[in-house]
Formats: C-alpha cells, structure tokens, sequence
C-alpha cells in the first residue's frame, strides 16, 4: 500500500497564568453574549455569571478539580478546553465547561481532535462519562457531539413575546 497520510493529534497543555487571565476575560465575555443570544435576558445572564463565578473560582483560581488547556497541533494553538472532574468517586463523571477552536482553524477538524483529547484525557484518569451543554443556536457544536455519539439528556425551550 502506498499513498501519503496525515495523522493529525491535539497535544493538551496547561495554560499559564497569564494565558489563563486574559483566557478568563474573553470566555466570561462570550458566554455572557451566547446567553443573551439564546433568549436571556441582560440582567439574568449577569446573574448566571456571578453564580457561576461564585461556584466555579475562589478569586481568580479555579476550585479543585478543574483544568484550563490549551489545544495544541504540534506548537500551534488551535482552541481551549475547561474540563472538570465531578469529584464523585462512585460515577467517576466528568464536564466539558468550554471547549473553542479558534475562528480562523474551525472547519479543519480540530473541534473533533479537541473532543477525542478530552476523551482521552478523562478516560486517562479513570472516568467513565463525559458531559457538556451547547446552547441550542450552535448546530455545527451540536451536529459535532452528535456524530462522537453524546446523547442529548435534555432540551429547553422558550418562545419570546416581546
């Protein structure tokens, strides 16, 4: 057999504290938009943000169980990934928090590189099931999770008067 093949890998490395800060800022700054684009309003998105920095930081560090990459294609950074290990010994669950390539390598197969990373990763230190949430608005994330076989567990719905 011959031919030419690519194998293409996604290394995930810690970011560093500054990487991490000016990560912070801009991920605070877009789930408060993707809120507010999937029907939340101004003041309920503000309030889901300080809920869920109040649960998930203690000041500007993470709580245990908590960890920041960088997803990287040889040196290059393509995108981030914020997994969380549930602590719970017995379900051995884990969460995706936010999993983003960057714009200018979407469509290139990394969010999939990203994801079979993650799985790795979990897998690697002894979990057994790996959740997420994706807002309803992004059918390419979605059709993503639904092609690595995530079953959807539940579906919100609203319908806006104003």
């Amino acid at each position: 057999m011959s031919g030419r093949y690519i194998v293409r890998m996604i290394r995930l490395e810690e970011k560093s504290p500054a990487d991490f800060k000016t990560w912070m800022v801009r991920m605070w700054d877009s789930y408060y938009q993707d809120l507010v684009n999937a029907g939340t309003t101004p003041g309920d998105a503000q309030r889901n943000l300080d809920r869920n920095k109040e649960m998930l930081f203690d000041g500007d560090v993470l709580v245990k169980g908590h960890f920041v990459f960088n997803a990287l294609d040889g040196d290059t950074v393509v995108g981030v990934l914020w997994i969380a290990d549930k602590l719970d010994p017995v379900a051995k669950d884990w969460y995706i928090y936010d999993i983003e390539v960057d714009e200018v390598f979407r469509g290139k197969g990394y969010g999939r590189l990203t994801m079979q990373a993650a799985e790795e990763y979990v897998t690697g230190h002894g979990g057994k099931r790996l959740g997420l949430n994706v807002f309803g608005f992004n059918t390419v994330a979605r059709s993503l999770y639904e092609s690595m076989d995530y079953k959807v567990l539940a579906v919100g719905m609203y319908k806006d008067f104003s």
